[in-house]
């Protein structure tokens, strides 16, 4: 493997980093990300050992809860919160799809 080759295994779905440097770079604790993984929110990766592993994406949804706990939000409450919206935004992305090929010309047709 180069050098080029292990830069594109921490992409965002690679489990690069452990409970306890996810906890420090969301400034958080550990005990915060297990209850988001317990309410279903993320399911971290487990290392061969059993320890819990957190890929950059899952470290953005860990980020999304911790604001809205921040401000008030109940734990099981933000996560609903943040599924809705990652529902939403997933609708939203295949209704613009939709549009985009309605609008385009339709090619087959043509003798």
């Amino acid at each position: 493997m180069t050098a080029d080759d292990s830069y594109g295994r921490l992409d965002d779905d690679y489990p690069a980093y452990t409970m306890g440097r996810a906890a420090e770079m969301l400034g958080t604790t550990q005990g915060f990300l297990r209850a988001i993984g317990e309410a279903r929110l993320i399911t971290p990766l487990r290392s061969e050992g059993g320890h819990r592993r957190y890929s950059r994406y899952q470290l953005r949804i860990a980020a999304r809860a911790r604001e809205l706990v921040d401000q008030g939000t109940p734990i099981e409450a933000a996560c609903r919160i943040i599924v809705l919206e990652d529902q939403l935004e997933e609708a939203q992305r295949i209704n613009a799809e939709y549009r985009r090929a309605a609008e385009s010309p339709d090619t087959t047709d043509s003798p």
